[in-house]
């Protein structure tokens, strides 16, 4: 049996917050390959591989996404929506990572299917033990369900 390459999919817009996640992550010594993808189109077409990611390894499944809600093209919150009503994504770990503090935003995140949502802190330090924890439970010590669908 050939192992799944297990990804971090990281969807996030703003390029100071994915090298500062990068940074967090690899000093967390995670060691997981990250992708970055940088509208909620683009992560949507990497979770179904369809448009620029139909020739996705289909191996390449992500262990956890850490989604953005703020985001160009579709919101992180649609893309959510999306994700829990398709049977091929509607299992994997969704883990929110924002700087937004509207109460709305955290409800919304969880009824639509959230396993977490993290604030970003803004002190760097507090940032490396936030994604250092998070990282730890989600990609060391969590069992992911089994893969759906060839997905």
């Amino acid at each position: 049996m050939i192992e799944e390459e297990k990804v971090i999919l990281l969807v996030e817009d703003n390029p100071d917050d994915v090298l500062l996640t990068k940074r967090a992550l690899s000093k967390s010594k995670i060691r997981n390959r990250i992708v970055v993808v940088g509208d909620g189109e683009e992560a949507l077409e990497y979770l179904f591989r369809s448009g620029r990611y139909a020739d996705r390894n289909p191996r390449e499944r992500p262990q956890v996404v850490l989604l953005d809600l703020k985001l160009p093209k579709l919101d992180g919150l649609e893309v959510l929506r999306q994700m829990r009503n398709d049977p091929r994504t509607q299992l994997l770990p969704v883990v929110i990572l924002t700087t937004s503090k509207e109460q709305s935003d955290m409800i919304a995140g969880y009824k639509l299917g959230a396993n977490s949502y993290i604030r970003k802190p803004v002190d760097f330090q507090q940032f490396v033990e936030a994604v250092s924890q998070l990282t730890l439970y989600w990609i060391v010590l969590n069992e992911s369900p089994p893969n759906q669908n060839g997905q």
